[in-house]
């Protein structure tokens, strides 16, 4: 018979323990992989831009979705649109990144639409009409089959 081994808390939900790539593909057990993120992390809006920047630019986008996951959360009812945008624009550059060109530019068009209400305040010093620009820039130069360097393509959060 054949066993399948399964990542659950007492309570049935999935763990994913599982090690994973820096683009947050599972690899297989016992494999080295990319220390995850941990999550229900709460931080200032300061401080997820700033983890958030660091691991866009360690070409770690996967990893700065579950950060944007963790604001968009926990913080105000006010925020939680800029903060799942963001993550959405994360995710989209991570599905660009693994191949999945389709479903990249998807994403970052949403995140991209996300932004839109928040484009003439700039919130915590985020370029929103930079980001929104290279969003939209990135998932067309996508549609056209290349997969991306999530790192060489990783987007500046604040001027």
């Amino acid at each position: 018979m054949n066993e399948t081994r399964r990542d659950r808390d007492a309570e049935g939900r999935a763990r994913n323990a599982r090690p994973r790539d820096g683009l947050g593909r599972p690899l297989p057990y016992g494999a080295p992989g990319v220390e995850r993120q941990p999550e229900g992390i709460v931080r200032t809006p300061p401080q997820t831009l700033t983890e958030a920047q660091r691991l866009l630019d360690a070409g770690m986008p996967f990893h700065a979705h579950e950060v944007f996951e963790d604001a968009w959360k926990s913080g105000p009812e006010d925020e939680r649109e800029l903060w799942r945008g963001l993550a959405q624009l994360a995710v989209g550059l991570t599905h660009s990144a693994r191949g999945n060109t389709a479903g990249g530019a998807r994403l970052l068009r949403r995140g991209a639409g996300a932004l839109v209400p928040f484009a003439g305040s700039a919130p915590y010093g985020i370029e929103v009409a930079g980001l929104s620009d290279w969003a939209r820039e990135l998932a067309a130069r996508v549609e056209s089959g290349p997969t991306v360097d999530a790192g060489a393509e990783a987007p500046r959060l604040r001027g």
